[in-house]
């Protein structure tokens, strides 16, 4: 059972990661031109993946009556995550840096913010994955495998998604690439603790799956979003429009087609 749990968590989280750097492998003048519908994509599956799956994932585990907990810690995992974001700003940015170059710094450094907040995000979101499979692991083999390949497949476009943030943050393709890969292995932990120690994991989970939630939404409403408004014209902003809804349909696409959505 637990060499099944493994290879399973080992295909959804780390060869999604590494099918998702295939992105990296674009020239950096073709990246540049596709990083911008890349970030719309990446706003779409971070939307449709927090509330379409993690947030009614979390509400079922937690079960009927209980919609208000689930409620609390979404508004305390924003509301911490915006004091994470002013932490990273406060110490990229200096107060003489902030009255000499101003808006310029302050967009560079709040890129590199929602880097940061995008790796501990999915690090959250890693980890109940392998929780999510090694649970149906234990519930039923069949209902294991299928779990394992509906993963795989919704974090395909999310690793995308995550790899174009942490590139508009700043990182280099080769520190992008490493540091998702790294962050992959957090489902390995999440897959260990909930085979080892399973009635903590549950009681556990439906909070990792808000936390992750909450990220997920912070940094496409605050940081994604208003980049994209940077551009107003009604051509640009169609094609904006698409591929948010594209990222979005994708995963409740295959969330649909998995019987999870």
């Amino acid at each position: 059972m637990l060499a099944w749990i493994l290879g399973f968590t080992f295909v959804s989280g780390v060869l999604s990661a590494l099918a998702a750097s295939s992105f990296l492998a674009l020239s950096e003048a073709r990246r540049a031109a596709v990083l911008p519908h890349v970030i719309g994509f990446a706003t779409g599956t971070l939307l449709a993946a927090a509330l379409t799956s993690l947030l009614p994932s979390a509400l079922d585990i937690v079960g009927p009556g209980r919609g208000d907990v689930i409620g609390v810690t979404l508004l305390g995992g924003i509301l911490l995550f915006f004091v994470l974001e002013k932490l990273v700003l406060w110490r990229h940015c200096h107060q003489d840096h902030w009255e000499t170059h101003t808006a310029p710094v302050y967009h560079h450094d709040h890129g590199k913010a929602s880097g940061a907040m995008i790796l501990v995000g999915d690090s959250v979101h890693n980890f109940a994955d392998g929780a999510v499979i090694a649970a149906a692991f234990m519930t039923d083999t069949k209902l294991g495998i299928v779990t394992g390949i509906a993963v795989f497949a919704h974090e395909i476009p999310q690793e995308v998604g995550d790899l174009a943030v942490l590139l508009h943050s700043g990182m280099s393709r080769a520190r992008a690439l490493v540091l998702n890969l790294l962050v992959s292995l957090t489902s390995f932990v999440g897959a260990l603790l909930a085979y080892y120690g399973f009635d903590t994991a549950q009681n556990l989970l439906p909070y990792a799956l808000t936390i992750a939630a909450a990220s997920f939404i912070y940094i496409a409403v605050a940081d994604l979003i208003p980049g994209l408004h940077r551009r107003v014209d009604l051509k640009a902003s169609a094609q904006q429009l698409a591929v948010i809804v594209a990222g979005a349909g994708v995963v409740m696409a295959l969330h649909a087609g998995a019987g999870l959505g």
